[in-house]
């Protein structure tokens, strides 16, 4: 199986556009991880920005099997946000 990663952020975030645009930069290498991606817009699905405790965008969980494996947030830059899904793809699916 493979993990879920959750991409919330709004819509006006300039910290969310550089998100964006450094991921989709980078969505060949991460097209290589077993990820699964959903993206909320959390000023649309508030509910569910207040489920999971955000207190700032962007803000990406993980899951694996149901089971939340932990936050990055605020977007560190591509680099560490690689090295970081890489370790959780290695600990948790190898």
């Amino acid at each position: 199986t493979e993990l879920v990663g959750v991409f919330f952020w709004g819509h006006q975030c300039p910290n969310c556009e550089v998100a964006k645009n450094s991921l989709n930069e980078n969505r060949e290498i991460l097209k290589t991880l077993p990820i699964t991606w959903y993206h909320v817009n959390v000023y649309e699905d508030f509910e569910l920005g207040t489920r999971f405790g955000l207190h700032g965008i962007p803000t990406f969980l993980f899951f694996h099997k149901q089971k939340k494996l932990g936050r990055i947030s605020p977007y560190p830059g591509i680099d560490p946000f690689l090295e970081a899904l890489q370790k959780l793809v290695k600990d948790h699916l190898r």
